[in-house]
């Protein structure tokens, strides 16, 4: 009987889907299957989240700005690195060779840093540049780095809400900011969300480019609370209602197999998947059917 059950478990391994590489995204067809404990040292609230596609492990920021922590994607901690001088870390975003930028969300500017675990920097130690005004508790709240484009895209909170590309020069600390999305007035509400919380580009995922989905953007709205597909002139295309899993999630990212994870508040880190195309579950279904007689068979 062990040697059934033995055969049997290692059939369910060998026949159980792995994630596909994602050749389009359709939030209708995402799940929360993780939820994890954040470090303590993230702060009460982790405000922002990003992967980095060089080492594949996520890193945290939390809204006092004390430090970033690098975590594996069960939300343990692998390092951390101290930040000073800071008021209201809101968004977070990897460049690329071990390089970070970072958004003051009232001064509405971003800062380049080096990760170095252990180590520690001040923000006015760092090169930075101004994207605009400084405004009260309805600035940058995301920020997502480009690399089809070398720019960024920036979602600010509300008052008014709005959607922005950017091309930053960090060495001279100039940017130039356009308006991506079409907006009536201050107040206008633009997919119908009550603020926008974080923003994610697409072209992150190496499976989605030369795809339909290569340009556009994932947005997250805290308040409403929804995920959605949005394309970079304002269309939805999808959405993923997030009542259900948490009232406080603020941060958003993908990693390079179209695994989303998001953060909030508590701090938690929540794990969204695809769910297995039908014809996997039939191949799993087969699969166990199959080894299951084997182990009758066995048995007798």
């Amino acid at each position: 009987m062990k040697t059934g059950i033995c055969a049997l478990a290692l059939a369910m391994a060998a026949v159980a889907p792995a994630q596909a590489a994602l050749t389009s995204l359709d939030l209708a067809n995402y799940r929360l299957s993780a939820t994890y404990q954040l470090p303590s040292v993230t702060a009460s609230e982790a405000s922002a989240i990003t992967w980095s596609w060089d080492t594949d492990t996520l890193f945290v920021i939390g809204d006092e700005g004390d430090y970033v922590v690098e975590v594996d994607k069960q939300g343990n901690q692998l390092s951390k690195m101290n930040l000073f001088g800071f008021d209201d870390t809101e968004g977070l975003t990897y460049v690329g060779n071990n390089q970070f930028v970072v958004v003051e969300e009232r001064l509405q500017s971003v800062y380049l840093f080096d990760y170095t675990a252990d180590g520690a920097i001040g923000r006015s130690f760092l090169q930075s540049a101004t994207l605009g005004p400084t405004v009260g508790n309805v600035g940058l709240e995301g920020i997502s780095y480009d690399p089809a484009s070398g720019g960024f895209i920036l979602v600010k909170e509300k008052v008014p809400q709005a959607v922005y590309g950017a091309t930053v020069n960090f060495a001279t600390g100039s940017a130039s900011v356009s308006e991506l999305v079409a907006r009536e007035n201050q107040f206008s509400q633009l997919f119908g969300t009550l603020d926008l919380s974080e923003v994610q580009v697409l072209s992150t995922v190496p499976s989605l480019l030369g795809s339909a989905d290569q340009d556009n953007l994932l947005i997250l709205s805290q308040e409403t609370p929804r995920l959605m597909e949005v394309t970079r002139d304002g269309t939805v295309l999808g959405s993923f209602d997030l009542s259900a899993v948490a009232p406080d999630i603020e941060g958003l990212t993908i990693d390079g197999n179209g695994t989303i994870y998001l953060t909030g508040e508590t701090p938690l880190l929540y794990v969204l998947t695809p769910v297995p195309e039908p014809a996997s579950y039939a191949m799993l279904l087969a699969g166990l059917a199959l080894f299951g007689g084997i182990a009758r068979r066995r048995l007798r």
